[in-house]
């Protein structure tokens, strides 16, 4: 682990962000440079101690590590170019939230090795350097995905950096990963969203959402918050399960409608309390 003495990030957002923080503090020995196509964003990460210095994606080979933490539509482009410079015993590790397209654009490049495929379920609503916090993987999982195409000294640095970080550990095939990740991550995404679009759309006097709207809609409206940026080339990435999860939402809640508006009461509360069993759900997870 150690021996990753120059680590590039490139994307200096929320998690690139975060990550480097970490790095500062598990491998103090280890110089952080942040590559980012938003000037304004190397200067702010630099000011608020994120990174320490700004560099350029022609400096990659001179990394020991790179951080690819770009959206996923264009992480597909960067990596083989990534791989092509890369020192022979670097690594390349992308930490975006689809892993099939990106392991797809390098299946075939020669040094294939030398990536790893990784997702953190980690995050908040916010973005860009000021977002970046130390300990937000702590605790959290890490999904790995077709570990065993990456050469195994890099991957046990990996690991043992995942180790530090105090994260948990999850092996899936990338596709079957964008299919589960479609409906748990991605789905309440929309949904939340547009739960924010049509009260917009629906409440015209901003302080009557303000004065009326109580914890449960903070809470169910949060990622509306979410940067644009980073979820579109998601979406887009992802459209194939994504619009799979949607249909069945949509059914759902069309279903929902029709019990209601046939006023079959019965059948509103069967509803609600078959779908109580995500409490005991999402208390074994916690």
């Amino acid at each position: 682990m150690n021996e990753f003495k120059n680590i590039h990030i490139l994307g200096i957002g929320l998690i690139g962000g975060s990550l480097s923080r970490d790095l500062k503090r598990i491998l103090p020995d280890s110089v952080l440079y942040g590559v980012d196509s938003n000037e304004d964003h190397l200067d702010e990460a630099i000011g608020l101690g994120v990174i320490d210095h700004s560099s350029r994606f022609e400096a990659i080979n001179q990394a020991d590590l790179v951080i690819l933490a770009i959206p996923v539509d264009q992480a597909n482009l960067f990596l083989p170019p990534i791989l092509d410079a890369l020192k022979e015993d670097a690594l390349v590790i992308d930490v975006g939230s689809t892993k099939g397209s990106v392991c797809d654009a390098v299946k075939e490049h020669p040094r294939r090795d030398q990536f790893l495929a990784a997702h953190p379920i980690a995050g908040t609503e916010f973005s860009g350097p000021s977002a970046a916090i130390e300990h937000l993987f702590k605790n959290k999982t890490m999904i790995l995905c077709e570990v065993e195409k990456t050469r195994h000294d890099l991957l046990d640095k990996a690991l043992q950096i995942f180790e530090a970080l105090e994260m948990k550990i999850r092996y899936m095939n990338p596709h079957s990963h964008d299919k589960h990740i479609a409906y748990v991550s991605h789905l309440s995404h929309i949904s939340s969203f547009m739960l924010g679009k049509t009260v917009i759309e629906k409440e015209k006097n901003e302080k009557d959402i303000f004065d009326m709207a109580g914890s449960g809609f903070a809470s169910t409206v949060r990622l509306a918050k979410s940067n644009p940026a980073t979820w579109t080339p998601i979406f887009k990435e992802n459209k194939a399960n994504v619009l799979e999860s949607l249909s069945e939402y949509i059914t759902n809640l069309t279903h929902f409608k029709n019990v209601l508006e046939a006023g079959d009461y019965e059948e509103v509360y069967n509803e609600m309390h078959n779908t109580n069993h995500i409490k005991s759900i999402l208390k074994g997870l916690s």
